[in-house]
């Protein structure tokens, strides 16, 4: 195994922490324009309930305030601007000291480019490596499942097809770009993760549940 290669939310981190984060930024959005301060509680309690696209909309009906879209825009951007209160997950910081002692790492992560970036800060995942690929920077059609985030990883590292591999956990998205360059594949399938439950494909050649199970995976 020359390169390995990672995904961030679910893989080096639980994504349900930045939601929690995001939606303490956005209470004190609504805390300084309203006067009220159990938005963030509303919006985790529908988040919880299994609420999704929507969360905003229902947690500004729940305490009472007018929804414009003005107004959803601006905690929308919020959201996605704030500096989470994430860090890496205790498994998570050994495989990147255990992989990185002996292969090249990279970041491969969707999404837009100010959330991914300030996750990227905040997990401090530049302390491994400065190859971290956001693939909102490409614009549009090319997040996961185009290739050209794990063909530009080749191209940086010299590494190719079986010789790498990418750890990830949406099975609906993550796998086919690297599959389609022969590379090896390994969904991350943490409890409390996103895409817990979703079945995986074939284009998943392994399934851990943390990642203090990577090395028996690729062996």
């Amino acid at each position: 195994m020359d390169c390995v290669v990672f995904d961030i939310d679910d893989t080096l981190y639980l994504e349900r922490d930045y939601v929690r984060s995001g939606f303490v930024a956005v209470g004190e959005r609504i805390l300084q324009r309203y006067s009220i301060a159990d938005f963030s509680d509303c919006a985790w309690a529908l988040f919880e309930s299994g609420v999704r696209g929507d969360i905003f909309d229902q947690a500004l009906e729940r305490v009472g305030v007018t929804k414009t879209s003005e107004l959803i825009s601006d905690l929308v951007a919020t959201y996605r601007q704030h500096e989470p209160a994430i860090s890496l997950l205790p498994d998570a910081e050994r495989a990147l000291n255990h992989f990185g002692k002996a292969h090249k790492l990279a970041v491969i992560t969707d999404g837009p480019v100010a959330s991914q970036s300030a996750k990227a800060r905040a997990l401090g995942v530049r302390q491994w490596t400065d190859d971290v690929i956001l693939t909102g920077e490409f614009g549009p059609g090319f997040g996961k499942p185009h290739p050209r985030a794990f063909q530009l990883v080749e191209e940086r590292t010299g590494a190719s097809g079986p010789g790498c591999v990418y750890i990830a956990d949406n099975p609906s998205k993550d796998f086919a770009g690297p599959r389609s360059l022969n590379w090896k594949t390994v969904r991350i399938r943490r409890p409390g993760g996103l895409h817990e439950l979703a079945p995986s494909g074939p284009d998943v050649d392994h399934e851990i549940t943390e990642l203090s199970q990577l090395s028996g995976a690729l062996e």
